[in-house]
């Protein structure tokens, strides 16, 4: 024989009845069927009996929807020559329930033993329409399961109840339906088993019979990895213990009754999960084997939201024998459920989480329990935190497995969320911890990716400016994007952009062939401060922050960004050559918080440069010197001025190329240089600011104070005492090279001519060519050279960073 539960959703339209029929039918074995009442029947009456408690009026209208429910699935789903006796049954029912709540109207108050007897109606109307639909055999779940009188939540005997079923049952075969949810006292007097009690009522009719399975036909696939509303990637648990299930159950996957489980358990009867949409699904298996080899070691996440917690703590406490005792007592004696306990070792607190509705009466016990202890100082007082949630991750392996703790709080902590409280049992089945609520979604997140998704990796980019680097960076990630994680396993997500108009963001990933025409259309005008309050309120795991612009605002948010535990890739090299002391405490967030804060590209553009110099520095080797043709505008500049090509012509053909500044006069300053020789030294393990740098112009100061059209006409003035110069130098077999120097701790940049068999000779184009003297490269500089301008090397020096960051 087979116990098939069916829930309010599987029984809650005419089109899931029809299935529930084909589900009964295609069943091998004798069949008992437990229904709920139909979906959000036992919701709408209980609210009409509360409301007419407080209000002292009865509905007609409220109880004419009920009545028309239940007739419209009598006349949709029964034969119609059985219509006529059932809905005078279904009537009589209905009457009974109007009756009661009529009377609740008059008396202006609704008692346990009443609320029973009302919110037990709605399974005994569905279940009286299902068992004709079906062909069954009904029985009265009331005179079948015996409880003691405690109402609302009474408690089963089991021995009197396994006696009347068996009884009752005995020699039956076909299809029998019976009502969940209710039993009966001793007095024959209507008791509930609790919200979710239809699960329970179930499990009792299987371990009763010895039934050779018990099935729960609900909406859900079967037990999940995660709640699937928060994480998408969640997917169906195969296979579960008995003590799986119950702790999943207990830390709030509301796919069963917990103590569904208890009957089954000692019967070791398996259960099945499953869905009565999709029936095919394989669902979840609940048995008594723990299963090892290929199985997970973690099986699945649960959390409970709406938590406070309650912490009593005191050196007074500390040695002191019987203080958890009085603490749980004075919690028993209010009828106080404890969801959670964590205790120092020291003894010097115990921590409680309770649900927020009980915060305020569990607090009140304690402190009226521990009056004098506070009084006299030994105990500081209760503290109460609300807006909290518990996590749990669940799984019989752990026990044999060494370091989940530490890969669980690891991945929590360098996503910078903060846990209140720790518990884990001798029995090693769970981990749970307490959260802040608005960390609950990020650390889902996280701990599924981390345990379950470890296949691929997943970064969320949050990208502005998307000008010339900006844009080519998403055209080489469309173009990657589906090769990394088919060759990587790495997942690059898009879930933010902006430009100085616009900026969008989509949790679920932005189009990379349409974000230019879907950021034109969102209605979020651009301001820096509110891009990243986006940004930190998605609270997403695993973010990356891409700052392609070249504005000084911009970084004046790194620090914020970085404390909330977001990674920054930049290619605005602003922040790394600002002042130190900005400079020191950027990188020292990021290593506090446990962040990357990368930034090659501000140097040499695609080139691995600054990566080259923490490997040196990082394996104990000491930079003596550097030097190195760091602008690839200026490299370019020199390189194309001729006889045919003048000063201000070449200018201009960087302008056009996209080599430099849209304001030349950034690259012709030497300030750009400057900067990148900074960032060079700092990350040498030297202190430098630009005021200690020397810059020798070769440009008239009087040409960077006018407009830009002044500068034109001025530099064109250049033209011929320029070429002059030049001529001078190529006839003397050299070139014209703008080199940035450090060694001995003095820093300059400046235009120098240079001999053939320089390394800076032969540099063609915008190339850059840095060389580093170390204690280990002495003899013979370490030499990088290669493109140090242009959008597409930029670009891909910040998907390399971002590779760094994956660790790919």
């Amino acid at each position: 024989m087979k116990v098939l539960k069916f829930g309010g959703t599987s029984v809650g339209s005419v089109e899931n009845l029809l299935k529930v029929k084909k589900i009964v039918e295609s069943q091998h074995d004798d069949v008992v069927v437990i229904v709920s009442a139909l979906g959000g029947i036992t919701d709408k009456i209980l609210a009409m009996a509360r409301t007419a408690a407080t209000t002292r009026t009865f509905t007609e209208t409220e109880m004419m929807e009920v009545t028309t429910r239940h007739f419209t699935t009598i006349e949709t789903l029964v034969p119609e020559k059985m219509i006529p006796e059932l809905k005078q049954a279904v009537q009589e029912k209905l009457d009974e329930l109007a009756g009661f709540i009529k009377g609740v109207s008059l008396l202006g108050e609704i008692t346990p033993k009443t609320l029973d007897r009302i919110g037990g109606m709605g399974e005994l109307l569905s279940s009286a329409i299902i068992a004709p639909f079906l062909g069954a055999k009904w029985f009265d779940s009331r005179k079948l399961i015996r409880t003691d009188s405690n109402f609302v939540k009474a408690e089963v005997d089991f021995e009197i109840t396994n006696r009347q079923i068996s009884e009752a049952f005995e020699g039956f075969n076909g299809i029998a339906v019976a009502p969940g949810f209710i039993a009966s006292n001793a007095e024959g007097e209507t008791t509930t088993l609790g919200r979710g009690g239809s699960d329970f009522s179930a499990a009792i009719y299987a371990a009763a019979l010895n039934a050779s399975t018990l099935e729960i036909w609900t909406d859900v696939d079967g037990f999940m990895t995660a709640d699937p509303r928060i994480i998408r990637k969640a997917y169906t648990i195969d296979y579960l213990t008995y003590s799986e299930a119950m702790e999943l159950s207990h830390f709030g996957a509301k796919v069963i009754y917990p103590p569904t489980i208890l009957p089954v358990l000692q019967k070791q009867i398996p259960v099945w999960i499953k869905n009565t949409e999709k029936p095919e699904q394989p669902g979840t298996l609940i048995g008594h084997e723990k299963r090892f080899g290929k199985e997970r070691i973690i099986k699945g996440i649960s959390s409970i939201s709406d938590i406070s917690l309650i912490t009593l703590q005191g050196a007074g406490m500390v040695g002191v024998t019987g203080i958890s005792m009085r603490l749980f007592t004075a919690l028993a004696r209010e009828k106080i459920n404890v969801i959670l306990i964590s205790q120092a070792s020291s003894e010097n607190s115990i921590s409680i989480a309770v649900h927020s509705l009980a915060a305020t009466d569990a607090a009140e016990a304690i402190s009226n329990e521990f009056v004098h202890e506070i009084e006299t100082g030994q105990i500081n007082g209760v503290r109460v935190e609300a807006d909290l949630s518990i996590v749990a991750i669940v799984g019989e392996n752990m026990r044999e497995s060494t370091g989940i703790a530490g890969k669980l709080f690891n991945t929590i902590g360098k996503n910078g969320i903060n846990v209140r409280a720790i518990a884990q049992g001798a029995s090693e089945l769970n981990i749970s911890w307490v959260i802040k609520t608005s960390d609950l979604r990020k650390t889902l997140n996280v701990v599924h990716e981390s345990f379950f998704l470890t296949t691929y990796k997943e970064l969320n980019l949050f990208l502005m400016g998307i000008g010339t680097v900006g844009g080519n960076f998403l055209d080489q990630l469309q173009k990657q994007q589906q090769k990394l994680f088919g060759e990587k396993r790495l997942k690059l997500k898009l879930v933010g952009v902006a430009n100085s108009k616009r900026m969008l963001f989509n949790p679920d990933g932005i189009e990379l062939n349409n974000y230019f025409d879907l950021l034109n259309q969102s209605e979020l005008k651009s301001d820096f401060q509110s891009y990243v309050d986006h940004i930190t309120g998605m609270n997403m795991f695993n973010s990356v922050f891409i700052d392609c612009t070249a504005n000084e605002e911009v970084t004046s948010y790194y620090k914020q960004v970085l404390e909330s535990n977001i990674s920054i890739v930049a290619a605005n090299k602003i922040a790394a050559s600002s002042d130190y002391v900005n400079y020191h405490m950027l990188k020292n967030t990021a290593m506090a918080k446990g962040v990357k804060f990368y930034y090659e590209t501000n140097v040499g553009a695609g080139l691995p440069v600054l990566s080259t110099i923490n490997d040196l520095i990082n394996s104990g080797d000491r930079i003596i010197k550097i030097e190195a043709v760091l602008s690839g505008t200026l490299n370019f500049i020199f390189n194309t001025v001729s006889s045919e090509v003048s000063l201000s012509a070449a200018i201009k053909m960087a302008k056009e190329a996209g080599y430099s500044e849209p304001d030349p006069r950034i690259d012709l300053s030497g300030k750009d240089v400057v900067r990148k020789l900074l960032i060079l030294v700092r990350e040498a393990g030297y202190e430098l600011d630009e005021r200690q740098v020397e810059i020798s112009g070769f440009i008239p100061d009087e040409l960077f104070k006018g407009t830009l059209n002044d500068f034109w006409k001025g530099i064109e003035k250049m033209d011929k005492s320029f070429e002059m110069k030049r001529e001078k130098i190529e006839s003397e077999n050299m070139k014209l090279r703008y080199i940035a120097r450090f060694n001995n701790g003095n820093a300059k940049v400046s235009l120098e001519s240079v001999e053939a068999g320089s390394p800076f000779f032969e540099l063609e184009g915008s190339n850059n060519v840095i060389l580093i003297t170390t204690e280990r490269y002495n003899e013979f500089p370490m030499l990088i050279k290669g493109y140090g301008a242009g959008a597409g090397v930029t670009a891909a020096g910040v998907f390399a960073d971002i590779m760094r960051i994956a660790n790919i």
